[in-house]
């Protein structure tokens, strides 16, 4: 029994053992099962992993030099004597790159202690700064700091833009890829230039890019020359640009700079005595003195560079191909360097005459206003300086009022008072501003006819406060007045009408559909008058008369075009534009450069403003070679040249005592050099100007109000600005030679009468009553004219009446007397002088006949063609002048007139 029971306890031992066993196995299999499958999907989980990782990394960009540098620098801008003039800025560009030797090595060390302390040492990352990062976001540890290395972080910003990721996902793969970027750089680039990019590249606050802006902004200094000190607040600024600037976040900065320090201690970079002489240092408060210097010496560009920036846009997209937006960021941000025409010298000269106060008789205040209000029901009204202007004639009853003050308080306090008197309960003022000027305004534009650089410029006179702004020299059209004569009327007249300098108009009112038109002078009109006399004593008739009967308003305005004048509209082609009455004006720069053309033998240059574009490094984009085109015959702009050289001489016009105008020029007028030049003045005295030229430089003055207020006496008169002229153009030919204006091969003279432009008679023109009419012209050759004068005749007169003698006249003498056009009756300096009519005191009832005496014989004299009874002024038609009964001794030939 015991043996059964013996046995049958160890069955169920047995029986128990075996399932243990099959457990033991059944769990060791799901064990290895388990295990398996963790390692497979360990396994696929690593090989996604990697994968992933690598996919980030091939997704990757390349890199290179190029990708590497910082893009955004300022460019800068540099005078004819290399000189630094402007530099053209915008948000993120204001960088001046910097290179490695010019770092001090505190500067170095600073930045490598705070940012990067095993930068030497490492491949382009840092394992240990990694993992003190991963630990400190993990521990939420904020002071652990980050574990970017400079590598990184120059990756960072300048080929992920910054690292502007939004989600965590996005992050993670540009570290990826950061991380394995700088290893690759490491291996290419070495440590000097990656360290040198990277503080060509941080953002330093105050709108400094990189340490070189930054010592400069900060210090007043260039970077090589920061202290110790210095190179330590530069250093403290890039973890935090807006809250570590030294200037508005001192106090951060102060802190940031003794870690700093205390860094560079403990890194072996400096010693302790060098730690603390630079705690010691006052710093900030040099920090404070540049700061309130920069922001006094902050200035706009000047009117030169505000032409320029247009000029370099216009060249970077004809010339580059580049959109509008693409030359804008490259102007701006692309570090470029631009070489200019203005010369120092000279610029400074325009400065000083121009502002000069000493050079007005006036200082009056125009008022630019804006005034914005909403009123009480929600409506909102806008008042300007027109509305000033109204409030005072129609409120105040001051009809007389200008818009024109005295001083800068009295104009801000009319502006207070018409506030005042529109403002009603309810009222909201929204927005306001004041703007003053000073008045009378001008502009001024010097240049070098040949080469068409522009060397000097002057957009207005007073402080310029704003870039872009008004530029009254290049984009403010004003009427030219006179000055227009010359380039739409006279050039063409001579340069392809067959016109002369001696040519002829007759000077008397000349009506044209409703308009007539008059000189400006009050000493009467003239008569005959030359186109030489048209432009020295800047007559209108004569101008006009030449512009509709030999020129023609259409072949007028394209001469004008060809000289470079690009403001004439359709509406341009009636009498009025060879006066400079024209629908929108000109600008003082197309104007001047129209009479550089003239200056330069007839051949146009398009005016420049630089010669040269380099990029950032050194490579030229463009260079600017002269754009030229023939507008004139090198002999018509020598003729045009003489005339208006005679203009700049005191001279009267032929005619009798008291009774001719006066050359207009002759303020203006060198004293050490030849010249030549026009004046022009617009009705009302609104604008004035004077353009001339010497052999070495051409020059344009602008004068007036910029609300068009006329030049009385109180606003300044209408001949300061040649005075202004003349002081400018004396100093800036001091010390130069004198060469004359040379006379072409194409020219040659020859003795005319200047009341015909024909060739001088004997005897007969020389023998005028007002002088002798002969002199000698400069003609182009082959327009010397073959007719002799048929506007002066000989005639017999009676000697005691000076009329045409009757038969009973007793005496007789021979007068020089003036052939008048038909239908000419009005009263001119050449009618006075004109053949008279008969005698009034030997006529047959006044006479008694002695008993023998028996008719007597008709008087003999000699008679030119076409005269005697009946005789009709020669090129005219349409009937008798003077038809005396005989007297008529010898016209002085057969012709028309000019």
């Amino acid at each position: 029994m015991n043996y059964g029971k013996k046995a049958t306890q160890k069955k169920l031992r047995d029986a128990a053992s075996n399932t243990h066993k099959l457990t033991s196995r059944l769990f060791l299999g799901f064990i290895r099962t388990l295990l398996f499958a963790f390692l497979i999907v360990t396994a696929a989980g690593i090989s996604t992993g990697i994968g992933m990782i690598k996919g980030i990394i091939d997704d990757a960009p390349e890199i290179n030099i190029e990708s590497i540098v910082p893009q955004g620098f300022a460019t800068t801008v540099y005078d004819s004597a290399g000189n630094l003039t402007d530099t053209l800025v915008m948000a993120g560009s204001n960088r001046d790159p910097v290179t490695y030797e010019e770092l001090p090595r505190d500067l170095i060390d600073a930045f490598v202690a705070i940012e990067d302390s095993r930068f030497w040492e490492h491949n382009g990352i840092d394992p240990r700064s990694i993992l003190r990062a991963v630990k400190g976001v993990l521990t939420n540890d904020r002071s652990a700091g980050g574990g970017s290395t400079l590598t990184q972080q120059l990756i960072k910003n300048n080929v992920f833009n910054g690292g502007r990721e939004q989600s965590f996902g996005e992050q993670l793969e540009r570290k990826f890829q950061e991380q394995y970027l700088a290893v690759q750089l490491t291996k290419t680039m070495s440590k000097e230039m990656v360290l040198t990019n990277y503080l060509n590249t941080i953002n330093l606050g105050n709108d400094c890019l990189g340490v070189k802006v930054a010592a400069r902004r900060y210090f007043g200094k260039e970077v090589s020359d920061l202290t110790l000190s210095e190179c330590a607040v530069i250093a403290g600024i890039t973890q935090n640009p807006s809250k570590l600037n030294p200037i508005s976040g001192q106090k951060a900065n102060e802190d940031k700079r003794k870690v700093i320090l205390q860094y560079m201690f403990d890194q072996g970079y400096i010693s302790k005595e060098e730690q603390e002489e630079a705690l010691a240092d006052d710093v900030y408060s040099r920090i404070q003195t540049v700061d309130s210097i920069t922001k006094e010496t902050s200035t706009p560009y000047s009117y030169f560079t505000d032409e320029l920036i247009g000029q370099v846009m216009d060249a970077l997209m004809e010339k580059l191909g580049y959109t509008y937006n693409q030359a804008h960021n490259l102007l701006y941000s692309g570090g470029l360097q631009i070489i200019t025409t203005q010369d120092p010298a000279l610029q400074a000269i325009v400065d000083e005459e121009v502002n000069n106060p000493e050079n007005y008789t006036a200082a009056r205040y125009s008022l630019e206003y804006r005034l914005s209000v909403t009123h009480s029901d929600e409506t909102t009204t806008h008042y300007s300086h027109a509305n000033i202007k109204t409030w005072h004639k129609n409120t105040l009853g001051d009809a007389g009022f200008d818009a024109l003050y005295d001083s800068e308080e009295e104009a801000r306090a009319d502006a207070e008072n018409f506030k005042a008197s529109i403002l009603q309960e309810g009222d909201k003022v929204i927005g306001e501003s004041v703007t003053l000027s000073l008045q009378p305004q001008v502009s001024f534009v010097l240049m070098d006819q040949v080469t068409g650089q522009v060397k000097a410029i002057s957009g207005g006179r007073g402080p310029k406060t704003d870039s872009l702004t008004l530029n009254r020299a290049t984009n403010v059209p004003r009427q030219p007045g006179s000055t227009f004569k010359v380039i739409t009327a006279f050039a063409p007249a001579i340069d392809t009408r067959g016109a002369t300098l001696g040519t002829v108009y007759y000077d008397t009112p000349y009506t044209i559909g409703s308009k007539t038109f008059r000189n400006w002078y009050s000493s009467g009109f003239q008569g005959y008058s030359s186109i030489r006399e048209g432009i020295v004593y800047s007559m209108n008739i004569v101008a006009v008369r030449c512009f509709m009967e030999t020129v023609s308003p259409q072949l007028g305005v394209e001469y004008a075009q060809n000289f470079g004048i690009t403001t004439l509209t359709d509406t341009d082609y009636n009498p009025a534009t060879s006066l400079g009455g024209l629908t929108k004006g000109v600008t003082n720069l197309e104007l001047t450069a129209a009479y550089a053309s003239i200056a330069n033998g007839g051949v146009y240059t398009k005016p420049i403003f630089f010669t040269r574009i380099l990029d950032r490094n050194g490579k030229e984009l463009i260079s600017m070679e002269p754009e030229t085109h023939r507008v004139l015959k090198d002999s018509t702009a020598f003729l045009l040249t003489d005339a208006m050289a005679e203009s700049m001489i005191s001279n009267r016009k032929f005619s009798r005592s008291g009774s001719g105008p006066s050359s207009t020029s002759t303020r203006a007028k060198l004293p050490n050099m030849s010249c030549a030049g026009k004046s022009g003045t617009t009705t009302s005295n609104n604008d004035i100007w004077f353009v001339g030229y010497t052999p070495y430089y051409t020059a344009g003055i602008w004068g007036g109000c910029d609300l068009n207020q006329n030049l009385s006496s109180q606003n300044g008169g209408t001949s300061f600005h040649k005075d202004i002229w003349r002081k400018i153009m004396t100093r800036v030919h001091e010390g130069l030679a004198d060469p004359g204006f040379k006379v072409p091969d194409s020219v040659e003279t020859a003795q005319i009468c200047r009341k015909s432009g024909k060739l001088a008679v004997a005897g007969v023109c020389s023998g005028d009553p007002r002088g002798n009419a002969v002199y000698t012209e400069y003609f182009a050759k082959g327009t010397v004219p073959t007719e002799v004068c048929n506007n002066h005749v000989a005639a017999t007169v009676c000697a005691e009446s000076g009329k045409m003698p009757t038969e009973f006249c007793p005496e007789k003498s021979t007068g020089v007397f003036i052939s008048i056009p038909a239908g000419e009756t009005g009263e001119t300096d050449d009618s006075v002088f004109s053949l008279p009519g008969p005698c009034p005191i030997h006529t047959a009832a006044s006479t008694i006949l002695p008993p023998e005496e028996t008719e007597p014989e008709s008087p003999s004299f000699p008679r030119g063609p076409g005269y005697g009874p009946g005789y009709v002024s020669p090129g005219n038609s349409s009937g008798p002048t003077q038809a005396p009964s005989s007297g008529v001794l010898s016209p002085a030939g057969p012709g028309s007139t000019g």
